[in-house]
């Protein structure tokens, strides 16, 4: 109980200085791991087996990929070509954009397609001088909703499926719907809220239009190298189900393949090392330890079995409350966590009686996976585009995001719980 207590006690006090953004982040979650590891709240091995290096891995992997194609101008080349289809106008190209990032986001990984999007969202707002804060968020709440359409758009629904033993086509055929329903309000919004601040003059709009994206291709050799690693990287993770090789080796053997191969087109490793968000890794990597401790001292797990005892084993009433449960805690939470906590809790109903668990499992995806929407830290491409933001210069902080991010995700809770409603419970 004393356990309990002191990881309960450091968990909040990591999160009230999150947000009160008084010290970088990253030494916050840092600290407060090292601080239960110290407190005895688990032992070292046990915090290594809490660390999702196949997150990490991925991360820096197509972090280093991103890296060494931004040499060859391919992004700038992608940003004058996509605002001169949408005739350089700013509120079409954050229409053309989110939808983009939520399409990618089905068949990508979130991280991966926020990793490639944003870096032609900042250089296309860079050439029209409008604020790319606008783009970014629409780009986190689209990463999040497209991910939430099929199987391995988002890892919450690829642990759901290997568990239950649904398919890819079981997610297409019970999510994509909702999915896109929640992606064309949630553009449809923040196009309108944004509309009057997305203004750029003609003579930027002229000068966009009038450039040759060609000319942005710096060394054509190297894009071809780039091109030919990155197809196959995303082949790789189109092919995950029939392979059984992890995201993570996929993305890391493509980027040092890469580095391989490209090693006399004039590029310094170490230069390239340089461009990996080591501070966004080393937050992940204290976060993970710091949710390791509440699932050690079974602070998760009282949560969740106290939430469904309440409900008494009705399937309405369960459902919804799964449903909630997961959208709030996955908006303060790491969401894989909480959903490893719960898949045992939900099979424990089937075998008290509970025969029909399919909306549960629904439940659970779309409350996870949406529920990341809610704060900066509820999903790792939340936390990808700040990091870039802030490179940038553009930082979006805590407070920043949740008063766009937090109402959002109320919404698309309120349509999704209509949807798992009418479709399975009456």
């Amino acid at each position: 109980m004393e356990n309990a207590t002191i990881a309960g006690a450091v968990f909040v006090i990591m999160y009230i200085f999150i947000i009160s953004e008084k010290i970088q982040r990253t030494v916050v979650a840092m600290l407060g791991a090292i601080i239960m590891l110290l407190a005895g709240i688990m032992p070292q091995e046990t915090a290594l087996h809490h660390i999702d290096f196949n997150t990490l891995g991925l991360l820096i992997g197509m972090m280093l990929l991103v890296a060494v194609t931004s040499q060859t101008g391919l992004f700038n080349y992608i940003a004058i070509w996509a605002a001169k289809k949408a005739q350089a106008k700013p509120l079409p190209i954050l229409i053309y954009l989110g939808l983009l990032t939520a399409v990618c986001s089905a068949f990508l990984d979130n991280v991966t397609t926020v990793l490639l999007v944003v870096p032609v969202t900042i250089s296309i707002t860079e050439k029209l001088q409008v604020d790319p804060l606008p783009y970014l968020l629409v780009q986190i709440l689209a990463s999040n909703i497209g991910g939430t359409a099929t199987l391995i758009g988002d890892p919450p629904n690829i642990m759901i499926g290997s568990a239950v033993g649904l398919s890819f086509m079981d997610f297409i055929e019970n999510l994509a719907v909702i999915a896109v329903i929640n992606l064309l309000v949630v553009i449809a919004i923040l196009a309108a809220f944004y509309r009057k601040k997305l203004m750029t003059t003609e003579a930027l709009r002229r000068e966009l239009l009038e450039l040759d994206e060609k000319k942005e291709l710096k060394n054509k050799r190297l894009l071809g190298k780039c091109l030919c690693i990155l197809a196959m990287t995303i082949l790789g993770f189109f092919l995950h189900p029939m392979i059984h090789v992890e995201s993570s080796l996929v993305a890391l053997a493509g980027a040092f393949v890469l580095l391989l191969i490209t090693q006399r087109d004039g590029l310094v490793f170490e230069d390239i090392m340089g461009k990996v968000e080591w501070p966004t890794i080393f937050f992940f990597i204290g976060l993970f330890v710091a949710v390791g401790g509440l699932i050690e001292t079974g602070i998760i797990r009282k949560i969740a079995a106290q939430g469904i005892a309440l409900t008494g084993g009705d399937v309405t009433e369960t459902t919804l409350l799964v449903l909630w449960l997961s959208a709030i805690v996955s908006s303060f939470l790491d969401n894989i966590p909480f959903v490893a906590t719960m898949i045992p809790l939900i099979q424990e109903l089937g075998h008290m009686g509970v025969s029909n668990l399919e909306p549960l499992w629904w439940s659970l995806a779309l409350g996870a996976c949406l529920g990341g929407n809610g704060t900066i830290v509820g999903a790792s491409a939340n936390l990808i585009v700040a990091a870039l933001a802030a490179a940038n210069g553009r930082p979006i902080s805590f407070i920043k995001y949740i008063k766009v991010g937090f109402p959002i995700m109320i919404l698309t809770m309120l349509i999704s719980t209509l949807y798992i409603y009418w479709r399975y419970l009456i």
